[in-house]
């Protein structure tokens, strides 16, 4: 196995770990292997009809055999996030998939940073971790989300929420999950009216410092276009894309 292969597969599994982590807190969300490929699913309810969308994840495996594996054993709501390395050309990938009766949804960035060397900009307003019920209650209300629980606000939780706040106002977020001795980072946002400040670099560096005072190993990340051009700046680097399909229609599985 190459260094490179090596260094996407430990990366994804970061990513299926740290991403069902941050879908469980409203009920879980869990990883596991179906063969070659990994999946991500709601943990079994009563009512089928609450399932949430599952998620699949396929690296180094041909489209068929993938599709095959996800007819057997797939909820009815699904996409499949296909992982490819930035040396490969994605048309193949986008060819099979299509024949095969799927819709590309959109297409990531899949970034590592491996916390060797942080950048550390100037914070231009305050940029702290979220540690008390009442800052969680104001973040939770500017999300329009139930507030981080109580007890997910200390050192032994499996995330760390930091906050941007200019006056009174909550103008920037981001969170870093645990993951398998590394770190996910999730749902980066800096308000509109704050952006082109250095905010989100602010957010960024206080997080990654963090990591690695906690030990973490490196930070994966998955962006769109606009994130892919602010993470390099943080000291990311671009392993491969995610293309991301779902079903044309519904299909019979």
């Amino acid at each position: 196995m190459t260094t490179a292969k090596r260094e996407i597969e430990a990366a994804i599994e970061v990513f299926v770990h740290g991403y069902s982590t941050g879908k469980s807190h409203t009920f879980p969300y869990e990883a596991s292997r179906v063969g070659p490929l990994w999946l991500m699913r709601d943990a079994v309810r009563k009512n089928p009809r609450d399932y949430r969308s599952e998620e699949w994840v396929v690296h180094d495996v041909a489209a068929q055999e993938a599709d095959a594996i996800v007819r057997q054993h797939a909820r009815p709501g699904f996409a499949i996030s296909v992982v490819i390395a930035n040396e490969e050309s994605d048309g193949p990938t986008r060819t099979a998939y299509r024949a095969l009766g799927y819709r590309l949804l959109r297409t990531e960035g899949f970034f590592v940073q491996p916390l060797s060397q942080i950048p550390k900009p100037p914070a231009i307003v305050l940029i702290e971790r979220v540690r008390t019920v009442e800052r969680a209650a104001q973040l939770g209300k500017s999300m329009r989300r139930r507030p981080i629980a109580d007890d997910l606000l200390g050192d032994g939780a499996p995330f760390r929420q930091y906050v941007a706040v200019d006056g009174d106002d909550i103008v920037g977020r981001v969170r870093s999950v645990d993951a398998v001795g590394a770190t996910w980072c999730a749902d980066m946002y800096v308000e509109p009216s704050h952006r082109r400040r250095g905010i989100g670099q602010a957010l960024m560096s206080k997080m990654l410092h963090d990591d690695r005072a906690h030990g973490s190993r490196c930070s994966v990340l998955a962006a769109t276009h606009a994130g892919a051009l602010l993470y390099p700046r943080m000291g990311y680097k671009r392993i491969g894309t995610l293309l991301i399909f779902g079903p044309k229609s519904r299909m019979r599985l």
